[in-house]
């Protein structure tokens, strides 16, 4: 079992940066990748980055694509998310997660587990 801790979310303005850490105790990182995700109030919990299991392979939601970058270290069993160019609309709880299977789709948090308690990041115009 894998527990996951998020941590580095925070009050910025727009087209500030944070940079949000998950943290892995208990086995290692999953073989098929690791996930950030969001949850804004009132709507579903959302895709945002994905680094694939071999660390090679980044994905990305449109509408963080080219402003956010996800990154691993293995080392040290992390999953970054690195923030740039923030606007309101990234307002969210945002959470780490393993994905569990190969099969289905990467976007889809149905294919992820040991999901994390989350991390408030608000965006203030």
């Amino acid at each position: 079992q894998v527990q996951l801790v998020e941590s580095g979310g925070g009050l910025v303005q727009a087209g500030g940066s944070l940079r949000l850490s998950c943290a892995a105790s208990g086995r290692t990182f999953s073989n098929y990748g690791m996930g950030w995700f969001r949850q804004a109030p009132g709507k579903e919990r959302e895709f945002g980055a994905i680094l694939s299991g071999s660390g090679a392979n980044t994905y990305y939601a449109d509408s963080v694509k080219s402003r956010f970058t996800i990154s691993g270290d293995n080392a040290k069993n992390t999953v970054d998310l690195q923030m740039n160019s923030l606007n309101p609309e990234d307002t969210a709880v945002y959470y780490c997660a393993r994905r569990f299977t190969s099969a289905g789709s990467r976007w889809s948090p149905a294919v992820y587990d040991s999901w994390g308690q989350g991390t408030q990041v608000t965006v203030s115009s």
